[in-house]
C-alpha cells in the first residue's frame, strides 16, 4: 500500500510542487511559526555537513550555505522540486537526490552534523522507516530538527470565531486530500499524534532535546489578529500553536 501512496504522491507532487516555491523554507519553520533566528536550534553551522529531508525549492539549503555549512545534502520526492533546487542552487555543488525519505536513496551513513526537515516529514508513509533512515545518516553526536503541522490543529477549527474541536485527535492513519492545493490530484498523507512521532524518535535510538508548540514569530507583534476561520490564520495561531517543532540528537 505505500507504494501506491508514494507513487501518486509523486506524480502529484510533480505537479503542486510550483505552489511551494520558497514557501516554509528556513529561517521560517512553518506558518506563523518563530523563526530560527528567534529559537537558535541550530548551533555553529560553520564548516558543517547538512542534509535536508524534503528540500523542495531549495531556499533551506541556500540558506544553510549562507551560514556556512561546508555541504549541502537533499532528498525529496518530486522531479519538479529537484529541477527548481538545482537551479536556484547553481554554483553550490548541492548533492540533490530525488526519492523516498523512507527509502533508502544512497545517502552516506553517520556522515552529517544535522538533518532537518521544514514541513515534509508528515508527509512520510512510514514514520519509523523514515527515522530509523535519519538515525543512520548523522554522526554519533549529531542533530535532528524537524517542524510539522501540529498535530492537534487540524481538529481545531474556527466557526465565527469560536474554536471548536472537529473529529476525533485519538485516530490516525491515511486521509485523502482531494484536489490539493486546487490543482485535479490527490495527496494521501498520514494523521499522527504527538506521541507517535516521540515514541518512535525514541525507538530509533533519538535522545528529545526540545520540543516547541510555536507561537506566532515576532514578525507578528503588533498585528491584530482579525476573526477568521481560514485554516492557517493569525486569529487562530494565536490561540493555538500550527507549527509543533521538535529537537534531537543522535546519543
Amino acid at each position: 500500500m505505500s507504494k501506491e501512496i508514494l507513487k501518486q504522491n509523486k506524480v502529484s507532487w510533480d505537479i503542486v510542487a510550483p505552489h511551494f516555491n520558497g514557501v516554509d523554507a528556513l529561517p521560517n519553520y512553518g506558518p506563523f511559526a518563530q523563526t530560527e533566528e528567534e529559537l537558535q536550534l541550530f548551533e555553529d553551522i560553520q564548516g558543517k555537513k547538512v542534509l535536508e529531508i524534503g528540500y523542495g525549492s531549495g531556499h533551506s539549503l541556500r540558506y544553510m550555505d549562507s551560514k556556512g555549512a561546508s555541504e549541502l545534502w537533499g532528498v525529496d520526492l518530486s522531479n519538479t522540486q529537484q529541477e527548481a533546487a538545482t537551479q536556484l542552487l547553481q554554483g553550490l555543488k548541492p548533492h540533490l537526490f530525488c526519492g523516498a525519505m523512507e527509502t533508502d536513496v544512497g545517502l552516506p551513513r553517520e556522515y552529517f552534523d544535522y538533518v532537518y526537515s521544514v514541513y515534509a516529514i508528515g508527509w512520510t508513509t512510514d514514520l519509523q522507516a523514515t527515522f530509523d533512515l535519519i538515525y543512520s545518516y548523522l554522526k554519533k553526536g549529531g542533530t535532528f530538527i524537524f517542524s510539522w503541522d501540529h498535530p492537534l490543529y487540524a481538529h481545531v477549527t474556527s466557526e465565527d470565531g469560536t474554536l471548536r474541536l472537529k473529529g476525533s485527535y485519538q485516530e490516525e492513519g491515511a486521509k485523502v486530500m482531494k484536489n490539493f492545493k486546487g490543482e485535479e490530484v490527490d495527496m494521501m498523507i498520514h494523521k499522527r499524534k504527538i506521541s507517535t512521532y516521540m515514541n518512535q524518535l525514541i525507538h530509533s535510538g533519538f535522545r528529545i532535546e526540545e520540543v516547541i508548540e510555536s507561537e506566532p514569530g515576532q514578525s507578528y507583534d503588533g498585528i491584530e489578529a482579525e476573526v477568521s476561520d481560514r485554516y492557517y490564520s493569525l486569529y487562530k495561531a494565536r490561540k493555538f500553536p500550527a507549527t509543533m517543532i521538535i529537537k534531537a540528537g543522535k546519543r
